[in-house]
């Protein structure tokens, strides 16, 4: 298989990879940098059902657009120009072009994170070209499209490698002057290839980026007004939902949306993360200590960031996806100092010893509960266990203590009856009914919880207080004469034969 020049003295790697993990694997050529996500892209992408390179394949895309830019008279090294993109990993086109079929909105995505170099920052000229050579590129591969579809991907990635928080003031500066310089750039491509085949729409304008922002150079070329005349395109550019272009790319978040989390698929940090450890001066060791110390980094942004970055981007494009809505958010937890206070409380509920241990804040709020059992079995210990992790997750996360003694107290289930070793809880209706009348006590301070009643007392004539049939929907009295269902939840009991 000839090897074609811009790809010569590239070392190959062979691999094994299908579309997904249930297609039939396919023999794949790539450069030996790239990685598996990328194999995977490559068959997706290449025509055909064999052994595939990559070099190859974009050169079946890549010659008939060459072939008619000659014909029409363009007189740009397009062949060269899109080879080196793809082997930069700055861009390439969407899944139709590869497989040569025509459809109504051909797309080109560009990779915004492989324009920037550490040494040298973004390449401003170097992106605009990029987005001129993918209008022509897909103008010359699909003809009769009268609309164009060229983005950028993994804003995210350029942000943390520029040491930019996504959800500030200055990201969204960086991104609305990409934004407008795409426009500019694809909308002036447009204007040239509409003087070579015709104009089928006005230019038009679109509003004036910030003055300045972090990237030099790129506030003052996305200053750039509408061409004059008409153009080719309806439209020229769009972000479009991510797929196998952008993976063969090495693009890690599609299109404007922020990173969700740090970690990468096999277990390991992002490129992003570390780029953004990376521009803070933080080490993985250094990360890693501010991580355990308490230290919140590399904190995901919200859907309200993303929500603002799209209302930055979205004046200077011809199409968006739908802009984000807030969500509920989780409550965030609050995780427990790594040593910490409490004590554990030994107790007897009716003859069944119970040990309840706490866990405690630096200024001594209840953070965890634990409960040990003795004499129940395997299945009864085991939800226990869960439930008082339950408890512990709620606390953590913003769940009042009140909250839960007010769900717990008065649960009846045996085992059930006198409390012996801690004096300020003689009874209890259950163990649960225990713990919480214990912690309400010693957390909270409380002593106005009514006693739990013996069971004596609970049965309609007992003697000691009798109760008059309940009509339906009737609710029993409390000690004070008043209807409570608080009070209808203490005589409740489950009845079997």
């Amino acid at each position: 298989m000839k090897t074609i020049r811009t790809w010569r003295g590239v070392r190959m790697r062979r691999a094994e990879a299908g579309v997904d993990p249930d297609a039939p694997a396919r023999r794949v050529f790539l450069p030996a940098s790239w990685d598996d996500a990328a194999a995977s892209a490559l068959a997706a992408l290449a025509p055909g059902a064999g052994a595939a390179r990559v070099d190859a394949a974009a050169h079946g895309w890549i010659r008939p657009v060459t072939d008619r830019a000659a014909r029409a008279g363009i007189d740009l090294e397009l062949e060269e120009w899109l080879h080196l993109l793809l082997l930069a990993r700055r861009g390439a086109p969407g899944e139709a072009v590869w497989h040569g079929r025509e459809e109504d909105v051909p797309r080109f995505v560009l990779n915004l994170a492989a324009f920037h170099d550490p040494a040298l920052g973004f390449d401003v000229d170097g992106f605009g070209q990029a987005v001129e050579t993918a209008v022509v590129a897909l103008t010359l591969a699909v003809p009769s499209a009268r609309r164009l579809a060229v983005g950028m991907a993994d804003l995210s990635g350029l942000l943390a490698a520029l040491g930019l928080e996504y959800d500030s003031v200055a990201a969204r500066d960086v991104a609305a002057c990409l934004a407008a310089l795409l426009r500019a750039r694809a909308d002036g491509a447009s204007a040239m290839l509409a003087g070579l085949f015709g104009a089928v729409a006005p230019a038009q304008g679109w509003p004036a980026p910030a003055a300045a922002c972090a990237i030099p150079g790129l506030a003052e070329a996305a200053a750039q007004r509408p061409p004059s005349g008409g153009l080719r395109h309806e439209a020229t550019t769009a972000i479009t939902a991510p797929g196998a272009p952008e993976a063969l790319l090495g693009v890690e978040t599609g299109g404007i949306a922020p990173a969700f989390s740090p970690l990468a698929a096999e277990g390991g940090l992002t490129r992003t993360a570390r780029a953004m450890l990376a521009a803070r001066g933080l080490t993985g060791e250094a990360a890693l200590a501010a991580v355990l110390s308490g230290s919140r980094i590399l904190e995901p942004a919200g859907a309200t960031a993303a929500a603002a970055m799209h209302d930055a981007v979205a004046p200077f494009l011809h199409a968006m996806p739908a802009r984000p809505t807030a969500q509920a958010q989780a409550p965030y937890r609050e995780d427990l100092p790594a040593r910490r206070a409490g004590y554990t409380q030994k107790a007897s509920v009716g003859g069944h010893k119970l040990y309840l241990r706490t866990g405690e804040y630096a200024d001594g709020r209840l953070g965890e509960i634990f409960i040990a059992l003795q004499k129940e079995g395997p299945a009864f210990r085991g939800l226990m266990d869960s439930f008082a992790l339950a408890v512990s997750l709620g606390l953590q996360r913003g769940v009042s203590l009140e909250e839960f003694v007010e769900a717990f107290t008065f649960t009846r289930f045996g085992p059930s009856g006198a409390v012996e070793g801690d004096p300020a809880v003689p009874h209890a209706t259950s163990l649960l009914d225990y713990v919480f009348r214990h912690l309400a006590s010693n957390y909270l301070g409380r002593h106005d919880i009514p006693p739990a009643e013996v069971e004596e007392a609970d049965t309609v004539g007992s003697g000691a207080r009798d109760h008059a049939p309940l009509l339906p929907f009737d609710l029993p009295l409390d000690t004070q004469g008043s209807a409570s269902p608080r009070a209808r939840r203490r005589g409740l009991r489950l009845v079997t034969k």
